[in-house]
């Protein structure tokens, strides 16, 4: 949305991607303060039309990670990172950052399968997630959720990382 947006944003994905690869989680002392910093930023420096997209932006990324996180497939963490990147990059840049966040994160799954050994189980986790939805509907797989200890977990913020920073190069 603006020039600035893109240093605060790799320096808050860079703090994010190290503390989800630690430790799996994505601390609110740095996503909270980040978002509120992005709709300032945004209303300071484009007024009324900076803060709407500011949160629109939010709502976007809230919206489509916050689906994913009802699903069981994503954590708040996750959430409220997509929702203050697109504080401050608004939504028509957040549409791009989403499509090349998802690209990255099936690269990253499917690379981390091959070199875990556990590509079968990809394949199919991933078929009962698409084909399993006409039997159980819009509720989360039982089995393939975070809450389940068995379900092997990922850390998202370095797929967010490389989705967010091709939307800059596309701009």
């Amino acid at each position: 949305m603006h020039s600035i947006a893109w240093w605060p944003t790799v320096f808050v994905l860079a703090v994010a991607t190290f503390t989800d690869l630690r430790s799996c989680r994505i601390p609110n002392w740095l996503v909270l303060p980040f978002l509120v910093a992005g709709v300032a930023v945004s209303g300071w420096t484009h007024g009324w039309h900076g803060l709407g997209q500011s949160l629109l932006g939010i709502g976007l990324g809230a919206l489509v990670f916050g689906f994913l996180c009802w699903m069981g497939g994503m954590g708040m963490g996750d959430v409220k990172l997509c929702a203050a990147i697109g504080a401050w990059i608004g939504p028509a840049q957040l549409l791009i950052a989403l499509v090349m966040t998802g690209i990255a994160g099936g690269v990253m799954a499917l690379c981390w399968a091959i070199g875990g050994g556990f590509v079968g189980e990809l394949f199919h986790g991933a078929g009962e997630l698409i084909f399993g939805v006409k039997q159980r509907g819009l509720r989360p797989h039982p089995d393939l959720v975070l809450d389940n200890p068995l379900t092997r977990k990922m850390p998202y913020a370095p797929a967010i990382a490389i989705g967010t920073l091709f939307s800059f190069f596309s701009h």
